[in-house]
C-alpha cells in the first residue's frame, strides 16, 4: 500500500516528504553527527571497501570509529551485517546508528553515501566533514531521469554540503572540511570545484598527491608504494589499491603513523561479500563478490585471471536487478563474462516484480554474442540456489568460481517478496553437499 501511495505522489511532494522525514529523524536523535567527525564516501563502485579500509586504519591508530556501508555496520569493534537491503538505511535508522556511535565514544564515522540516498534526502541532518570520491560510471540512471549529468550532480550534493555547515569544534580543535578525489577519474575536476579547506587527490600509476606505484599482486593480496612507504593488502585485487589510498590519506591527516596505517591495511582480511573467499575443504577457489555492474565485473574477472594457474577454468555466476534498475548494464556484464570466463551461469539476483526470464535473457544473449553456447558453457538457471550448485559442480581442481551480484546481502526480492538469503551461506551449504 505504501508503495502504491508513493507511486501516485508527485515527485516534488515526495521529495518534501523525504526531506521532512530526515529532518525529523535528526531532531529525534539530537543531530549526533555534530559531535563526530563524519566522512562521506561516494562514487559508483569501491565505496564499501574504501569505507572498511578507512575504518581499519583509524582503528589501528587508536581512533574509535563507526561505519555504515552496503555490506556491514560497525560501532567501534562491534559489527553486524547490513540487513536493510539498501546502502543508506532510512533516516531514522541512520540517525539512531550515529547516536549509538556517539554514545559508544566513537570520534569518527564513515558513511557510504549513495545517489539514491541523496535524492531521498537521507543525508539531511548529517553534517559531513570529509568527502571522498572514488569513481563514476553509468549506474542507477533510471532513478535520475536517465541522465548521467543528473546522476553526477546528485553525487556532488554531498560535497556541496561540506561548506553548508559551520566547522565543528571537537576536542577543542576545529575540524577541517576536506575533499579527497580520485585523480584517475575523468570526473575528478568536477568534484574538485567544490569549496573546502583542503583538497587531496589520489591515483594508481598517475600523477596525484598520493600516487600508488610498484603495484604487485598475488593470491594472498597486493603490495604497493605511495609517498615513500610500502603497504600491503590482504584482500586480493589490484583494484583495491585505489580503494585503500583514501584510507592512507585520512589516517595521515588524523596524525596516525605509517606503521599503524600499514597494520590497519594488512589486518583487514575480510570485507563481507567483497572478494570473500569461501573455504569448505574443496580443491578449487570460490569467491563471493558484490560485482553488479560492468566495471566491477571486469575487475573481479581480471583478478581471477591473474590468479589462475595453467589450464584452470574461471566459472562465473551473474545476474542483474529488476525493479527499474539500469537495464543497460545487463548486456555489458553478459559480454564481459562471455569473453573472460570459461563457463557462465546466469541466475536471479533481485528481479523484484519484473519477469526474471527477461533479465536473464538480456544477459545470456550478450554472452552468446561473445561466443558462449547454451548448455555447453552457458547455463541459464533462474533459481539462484540451483545456479550456484551448477557453478560449483562444474569446478575441477584449481578452478576459480565467482559468485557475483549479491555479496553479503541478507535478502533477495523475487515477485515483490523479500526472501531471507545470503550467498555465502548458500555457497557453503552447496559445497558441503558436493563434497
Amino acid at each position: 500500500m505504501k508503495k502504491i501511495v508513493r507511486g501516485l505522489m508527485p515527485e516534488q511532494l515526495l521529495s518534501i516528504y523525504h526531506y521532512l522525514l530526515a529532518l525529523a529523524a535528526a531532531l529525534r536523535y539530537g543531530f549526533p553527527s555534530r559531535r563526530i567527525v563524519t566522512i562521506g564516501v561516494t562514487g559508483t563502485k569501491g565505496k564499501t571497501s574504501t569505507s572498511n579500509f578507512i575504518w581499519s586504519c583509524l582503528s589501528a591508530g587508536g581512533i574509535h570509529a563507526g561505519i555504515i556501508t552496503t555490506a556491514n555496520i560497525r560501532i567501534d569493534e562491534y559489527e553486524i551485517l547490513n540487513a536493510y537491503h539498501m546502502t543508506m538505511p532510512g533516516p531514522f535508522k541512520i540517525q539512531r546508528l550515529l547516536r549509538q556511535m556517539v554514545d559508544a565514544d566513537c570520534t569518527h564515522c564513515i558513511i557510504e553515501t549513495t545517489s539514491e540516498g541523496l535524492k531521498q534526502h537521507r543525508d539531511v541532518g548529517i553534517q559531513y566533514d570529509i568527502g571522498v570520491f572514488t569513481n563514476l560510471f553509468p549506474e542507477h540512471l533510471p532513478s535520475h531521469g536517465g541522465s548521467f549529468d543528473a546522476y553526477r550532480e546528485m553525487k556532488g550534493r554531498m560535497f556541496a554540503s561540506l561548506r553548508a555547515h559551520t566547522r565543528k569544534i571537537l576536542d577543542r580543535k576545529q575540524v577541517e572540511k576536506i575533499i579527497i578525489v580520485n585523480a584517475a577519474s575523468e570526473h575528478a575536476p568536477y568534484f574538485l570545484t567544490f569549496p573546502a579547506d583542503r583538497t587531496v587527490t589520489f591515483a594508481v600509476e598517475k600523477k596525484a598527491d598520493f600516487t600508488a606505484t610498484d603495484v604487485q599482486s598475488s593470491n594472498s593480496g597486493v603490495t604497493f608504494r605511495t609517498n615513500n612507504s610500502t603497504f600491503q593488502l590482504s584482500i586480493p585485487g589490484v583494484f583495491n589499491v585505489s580503494n585503500a589510498l583514501p584510507a592512507i590519506i585520512i589516517a595521515r591527516l588524523a596524525g596516525i603513523d605509517d606503521a599503524s596505517i600499514s597494520r590497519g591495511l594488512s589486518s583487514l582480511s575480510l570485507i563481507p561479500g567483497r572478494m570473500e573467499r569461501i573455504e569448505e575443504g574443496q580443491n578449487f577457489t570460490v569467491f563471493v563478490d558484490y560485482a553488479h555492474e560492468g566495471e566491477s565485473m571486469r575487475n573481479v574477472l581480471e583478478t581471477a585471471t591473474s590468479m589462475r594457474q595453467s589450464d584452470a577454468k574461471i566459472i562465473a555466476l551473474l545476474g542483474a536487478e529488476g525493479g527499474g534498475r539500469d537495464k543497460a548494464k545487463r548486456p555489458i556484464m553478459g559480454e564481459l563474462c562471455g569473453s573472460m570466463a570459461d563457463y557462465v551461469i546466469v541466475s536471479n539476483v533481485d528481479p523484484y516484480d519484473d519477469e526474471p526470464q527477461e533479465i536473464l535473457k538480456d544477459i545470456a544473449h550478450a554472452s552468446e554474442k561473445a561466443g558462449k553456447k547454451r548448455d555447453a558453457n552457458l547455463f541459464v538457471i533462474e533459481d539462484r540456489r540451483a545456479g550456484i550448485a551448477k557453478a560449483l559442480s562444474l569446478a575441477k581442481v584449481g578452478d576459480i568460481v565467482l559468485i557475483t551480484g549479491k555479496g553479503s546481502e541478507q535478502s533477495m526480492v523475487v515477485g515483490g517478496r523479500s526472501l531471507q538469503w545470503d550467498d555465502r551461506v548458500v555457497v557453503r551449504e552447496e559445497l558441503r553437499k558436493l563434497l
